[in-house]
Parts: C-alpha cells; structure tokens; sequence
C-alpha cells in the first residue's frame, strides 16, 4: 500500500502523545521537592520542566528515527 508509512508515522505519533500524557500526569505533576525554603517552588518547577523537555526531546529523536526508517525502506523499494 502506497499510504500505509504515512499512517504508520501518525500512529507511532500519536502513541508518543499519550505515552507522554501517562508519564507526566500522574507521575511527575506529583513531584514535589521540599525542604529549600521559598526556592522550593522553583526547584520543584525547573526539575519538572527539565522532565518535560527532556521528554520532547527524546520524542523528537524517536520521531526523527522513524522518519528516517520509512524514508530508507521506501527509497529501497
């Protein structure tokens, strides 16, 4: 089939999307890190946007391989 990478790349997309839904919900919002006094309202916060862009990262490295793959599969046929 002609479209089927096409829909193999939104789907692995889109397994990506909730997989981080499921991590940073009910996992890191809980993060609490405590005992600094005021700073531990921003410690807490960059610890969890650190998480969170650590994570886009990784999903946009995964996305890219992907990418790669079909691009080189097709290429090959």
């Amino acid at each position: 089939m002609k479209g089927t990478p096409i829909f193999f790349y939104v789907f692995v997309m889109w397994l990506l999307i909730i997989a981080g839904g499921a991590l940073i919900v009910p996992v890191i919002a809980h993060i609490s890190i405590q005992g600094f006094g005021n700073l531990g309202g921003i410690l807490d916060s960059i610890v969890k946007a650190g998480i969170a862009i650590s994570l886009v990262a990784l999903w946009i490295l995964i996305m890219s391989k992907v990418k790669n793959w079909i691009f080189h599969k097709q290429i090959r046929h």
